[in-house]
């Protein structure tokens, strides 16, 4: 290509053509901060100018670099060495002593977010995210790794066919501030893949601190490729954008929240990587007229231990049982906030409201990321707004409506949730088989809703959960683990020389 066509330069209110037929205009600030060698992408669906400087796509292309070069040599690594890094890594973080400057990190960590009044519930490793972080390494430890696997033959007379299982390539994982993810995603080198990670900026410490002194040793003591596993060290948005528009990726994964894991799946897609994401999340519970009443409280007071993916965000109660229920899941709302030393967030859907005592709409302390504040314990929402995720912190926040009959509540999820995860509390079998059938979600059960966790339901170290809002998944679960990422290649062994077409 000449090089006097790159572009080195942007002019406040140029045009940008996207989406084929429409337009947007490089604002003033894009401009000036735009410099020779710098990248622009242009988010085709939604007319998004990115702006990716020079320097941050240098140390995501290295990364890449890194991870390309070790997955050419993964094909001569045994599983046995692939199971001796995965051990090496749980004994330093298992260790005390090596253990110690990661704990530093992570406290710098937590305290720089609190500063600047971020959310440091996830950022937090604790004594028990530790101990899952050893506790999954050791699993994948343990785990076969499929490579090699002849997933099928087909016979012909002097030839066969076999179906091989394979490495896909290299991973690239954007996620948010949870240190454990960061040694779950290593689960897709015990297929035979490399990773390339870019964490949130607020955990940017933690994940330096854990390579440093954790994964490239085990990495080193196992034999292991030194760019099996490569941290992009920038705490710039833009590295993530810079990573998902590498071709060299077999695969995008991106965990966070759901408006930047939707950008940053754009940007793969229209690189034409394939993606895995897992943003947008918010689970939901009906309860019937046949729901037992101890076993709704429960499960509404369980889905409420702490905010992720699979809380429970909305509940439906049909009117027939709404006298009887209402009461039950004020009480389950109730004590998940005391459970938590803090007072829940109700909010209302409109029509609703007439089902819940007059105190609940009292103002009340309401503990938010940048500390307590005053507001109404409980708010009306509009009935088009149901799949409205609650982000909290200390206090539980939940939607409630009250529907006619459970196919309401089916169409309602179907329309305004991310199809994600739904739960319907009923005796009646009929009633579950109904509402499995035409449910549109990937994850449904009868209680509460934070069984939908990988390592918790299937045993396996979790990449992330995928929703349905941008449809089914294709030839996957919408749980992925670093066993599903692989390839199938085909191999033919010719006994008869004669062969021919």
């Amino acid at each position: 290509m000449d090089p006097a066509t790159y572009l080195t330069s942007l002019s406040a209110g140029m045009p940008i053509v996207y989406g084929g037929d429409r337009i947007t205009y490089v604002t003033p600030e894009l401009a000036k901060a735009f410099a020779p060698g710098d990248r622009l992408i242009v988010v085709q669906t939604t007319g998004d100018l990115l702006h990716v400087p020079g320097t941050v796509h240098s140390i995501a292309t290295h990364a890449v670099d890194a991870a390309a070069a070790a997955f050419d040599a993964m094909g001569t690594i045994g599983d046995d060495q692939i199971s001796a890094f995965y051990e090496a890594f749980a004994i330093r973080l298992a260790d005390d002593a090596s253990f110690e400057p990661i704990a530093a990190a992570n406290d710098a960590d937590v305290a720089s977010a609190r500063e600047r009044g971020r959310s440091a519930t996830r950022l937090i490793l604790s004594d028990k995210m530790r101990t899952d972080m050893v506790a999954g390494l050791r699993s994948w430890r343990d785990a076969g790794s499929g490579r090699g696997a002849v997933v099928d033959t087909v016979s012909h007379d002097g030839w066969r066919v076999d179906l091989v299982r394979a490495g896909l390539g290299v991973v690239g994982f954007v996620f948010e501030g949870r240190p454990n993810v960061f040694a779950d995603a290593t689960g897709v080198l015990r297929s035979g893949n490399t990773v390339v990670f870019r964490i949130g900026s607020d955990a940017l410490g933690t994940a330096q601190a854990i390579v440093e002194h954790a994964l490239d040793p085990a990495l080193a003591e196992a034999g292991l490729p030194a760019g099996a596993a490569s941290l992009v060290a920038s705490p710039s948005r833009a590295a993530g954008y810079a990573l998902f528009s590498d071709t060299r990726l077999a695969l995008a994964v991106a965990r966070g929240s759901g408006s930047a894991v939707a950008q940053l799946g754009a940007v793969a897609r229209q690189a034409g990587i394939p993606v895995s994401l897992h943003g947008t999340g918010g689970a939901w519970i009906v309860a019937s007229q046949h729901a037992d009443a101890d076993a709704f409280g429960a499960a509404v007071y369980h889905s409420l231990d702490r905010k992720v993916c699979n809380t429970l965000n909305t509940c439906c109660i049909v009117e027939e049982a709404a006298d009887r229920l209402v009461p039950v899941f004020l009480d389950a709302v109730d004590r998940a906030g005391r459970r938590r030393d803090a007072t829940a967030k109700l909010w209302v859907a409109s029509g609703s409201e007439g089902r819940i005592p007059g105190e609940w709409f009292a103002p009340a302390t309401i503990r938010r990321a940048e500390g307590d504040v005053q507001e109404p314990r409980s708010e009306l929402i509009g009935g088009d707004q149901l799949g409205r995720e609650w982000e909290w912190e200390d206090s539980p926040e939940v939607t409630l409506a009250i529907v006619p009959d459970i196919a309401t509540a089916v169409r309602l999820f179907n329309e305004q949730s991310p199809r994600f995860v739904a739960s319907l509390v009923s005796d009646d079998a009929a009633e579950q088989e109904h509402f499995f059938a035409t449910i549109d979600a990937p994850f449904v059960g009868n209680g509460f809703t934070r069984w939908v966790d990988g390592q918790y339901a299937l045993d396996k170290p979790e990449l992330g959960l995928s929703n349905w809002q941008t449809g089914r998944l294709f030839g996957r679960g919408g749980i992925l683990s670093g066993d599903s990422v692989y390839t199938v290649r085909s191999r033919v062994t010719q006994d008869d020389p004669e062969i021919g077409r």
